[in-house]
């Protein structure tokens, strides 16, 4: 299977832009690149239903995250807190880093 490159990484502040979820915000807790999708949080929220174990005896219906294509979702700019498309960027010290389209500062700690 071929691994799809993903402009998002887990602990970037994402937008959704279409389905059940549209236009909601959250912070990104996993990515599968081989799937090309991720799960954001208290986005895209199923219900599971749980057998009893020991490790959570009475069991029930818990609500949880479930995965998403990544294009559906697009990076808003910690600087400009637009929501922008991602640019790579080389800088001198042959390092590469993301960067806003809109505003040009650094998606990268």
């Amino acid at each position: 299977m071929e691994m799809k490159k993903l402009s998002v990484r887990r602990g970037d502040k994402v937008i959704v832009l279409s389905g059940k979820s549209k236009g909601k915000k959250g912070k990104v807790i996993a990515t599968f690149p081989r799937l090309g999708k991720v799960k954001v949080e208290s986005v895209n929220l199923i219900k599971k239903h749980a057998k009893p174990t020991r490790k959570v005896p009475q069991g029930g219906i818990r609500e949880m995250e479930a995965a998403f294509p990544a294009s559906k979702v697009m990076v808003v700019c910690p600087a400009c807190s637009k929501p922008t498309r991602v640019a790579r960027k080389i800088l001198p010290d042959k390092s590469r880093v993301r960067t806003c389209r809109k505003c040009g500062e650094s998606l990268d700690k």
